[in-house]
């Protein structure tokens, strides 16, 4: 018997009048706003506009919520394709089933999209936003609560989840891995923007070092969860996948650091660019100003000023040449 324990919600609905609000959804939804705050405050703070990170983010955002669920329909095709299911539910994103991995990847192009449009680096974008992301995970895990689900094996520890007895699950008390996730994630965001401060990371590497300690994190965590998933040799699907993320974010940070070093000195060329326009404008007046001087000094056209010569001197100069003669 379990003397403490974590209470999980007696539904992932609060009615609003006519108006339900989801808590998967509503997690959701905090956690992009704290997100594009965050990347907004440090994309200022590295020389760009405020507003820009949530220019792209219209584009990211949505591109990662398709990208999120389709990775998860895919890998977890069964809950919705076989006997017995109905594939509609595929489409009913509110109930929960978002995969990090596609989220991240259609994130990524729809703000390789915005950031084309806009004319700055997607690494230096995505840099800025790295910790933003791993808090929005960090509040997005809750919603898994909300929905009692991705919860670990059974345990009798004093944060012990309690899980009810409902579709696809057995009630009973078990290890809370979204509270683990979540806390994990909170961590990935404080190294990332320790590590940024301390060694001035640039061109896409603060991404890859928030992509690599989750992955660091995520493969034990998904080692502990007991939800349905597909094995491969041994291992379920997504530790494999972690585990391919991570070495491939780590050999980015390395080959990177070395063909690249330092930090990108113009994040927003737009910005340099209008600055830099105004300058020459600027210049461009005052060269003009210079070369049009006083207009006294330079009417040469006044008979005061014209040197026609002294009639004297004139008679004087032909009487010594009279003379040479």
């Amino acid at each position: 018997m379990n003397l403490a324990s974590i209470p999980s919600p007696s539904t992932g609905v609060i009615e609003l009048g006519p108006i339900p609000l989801r808590g998967y959804a509503f997690c959701i939804i905090i956690g992009v706003f704290v997100a594009v705050w965050i990347g907004n405050k440090r994309w200022v703070a590295r020389g760009g506009k405020a507003g820009t990170v949530a220019d792209i983010a219209v584009w990211a955002v949505p591109f990662g919520l398709v990208g999120g669920r389709l990775y998860h329909v895919i890998t977890d095709y069964q809950l919705y394709f076989s006997d017995g299911q109905n594939w509609v539910d595929a489409f009913k994103i509110w109930e929960g089933g978002l995969g990090i991995w596609g989220a991240i990847a259609f994130g990524a192009v729809g703000a390789w999209i915005g950031c084309r449009r806009r004319g700055i680096p997607l690494p230096a974008w995505a840099d800025a936003l790295a910790p933003g992301i791993a808090i929005a995970q960090a509040i997005g895990r809750w919603g898994n609560w909300f929905n009692q689900e991705l919860y670990g094996k059974p345990t009798d520890l004093p944060w012990a989840l309690e899980i009810s007895e409902g579709p696809n699950r057995v009630a009973g008390t078990y290890h809370p891995t979204f509270l683990y996730e979540s806390l994990w994630c909170i961590g990935v965001a404080l190294l990332v923007i320790w590590a940024d401060r301390r060694f001035k990371l640039g061109h896409g590497r603060a991404f890859a070092l928030y992509v690599a300690a989750y992955c660091a994190g995520r493969g034990w965590i998904e080692y502990m969860r007991v939800d349905e998933a597909h094995h491969v040799l041994g291992l379920r699907l997504n530790v494999w996948t972690a585990i391919i993320v991570f070495v491939l974010a780590v050999a980015y940070i390395v080959i990177s650091a070395r063909l690249r070093p330092g930090r990108e000195e113009i994040v927003e060329p737009e910005k340099d660019a209008a600055e830099a326009a105004k300058d020459a404008e600027k210049k461009d007046d005052a060269e003009a100003a210079d070369a049009d001087g006083d207009p006294l000094e330079k009417d040469d056209s006044d008979p005061l000023k014209k040197d026609d010569g002294d009639p004297l001197k004139k008679k004087d100069t032909a009487a010594e040449a009279a003379d040479k003669s």
